[in-house]
């Protein structure tokens, strides 16, 4: 072997374990701490997600049964299904709020027809797969909507529960600590 093809190969092993090693190691070994969950509701039940912090991953929330099955109903628990596992949560206090028909909108102007309607309840972690096994914890998480709504044809502002928003937007964010084993 010649001392260019010794150098090519010593360099090859050098970056293949940077590579492969550091690609294992970045994010294996979970971290207890902080974390933080930012996502934005869309039309369906589910909702893409970050989570930052001592869990740094990103996927999709779909409601799930109690069981931790996904489910069609939202029926007050959520399931995280990221790309190093699965963390499934008991959601029934921030969706029972979230779902409240009694709760008045957080701001509302009869003169632009728009609204915000915001929410916090806590999140408790059930359980997990893979890189998430063994974990707890809670997040306290916030949901917040805005909306303009349709103006009636003598020019009025329109709250009636069926008239359909002419813009919208939701968020969901949401801040706690997760721990392991």
């Amino acid at each position: 072997m010649t001392r260019f093809m010794k150098a090519v190969a010593a360099v090859l092993v050098l970056v293949g374990g940077l590579v492969f090693g550091g690609a294992a190691a970045y994010g294996t070994t979970p971290v207890s701490g902080t974390t933080q969950l930012w996502g934005n509701v869309g039309s369906g039940k589910g909702f893409n997600a970050i989570f930052t912090g001592a869990i740094g991953d990103h996927g999709v929330s779909i409601p799930a049964t109690s069981q931790g099955k996904p489910s069609k109903k939202n029926t007050g628990y959520r399931l995280f299904v990221m790309k190093k596992g699965t963390i499934f949560f008991n959601t029934k206090q921030i969706d029972a709020a979230e779902n409240d028909n009694n709760t008045q909108p957080t701001t509302e102007n009869n003169t632009t027809c728009s609204f915000t309607f915001v929410v916090t309840e806590p999140a408790t972690i059930i359980s997990g797969t893979k890189a998430y096994a063994g974990i707890t914890g809670s997040i306290s998480v916030t949901i917040s909507y805005a909306a303009v709504l349709p103006l009636t044809k003598n020019g009025k502002c329109n709250p009636d529960t069926n008239a359909n928003p002419t813009a919208q937007i939701g968020f969901v964010t949401g801040s706690g600590t997760v721990s392991y084993g």
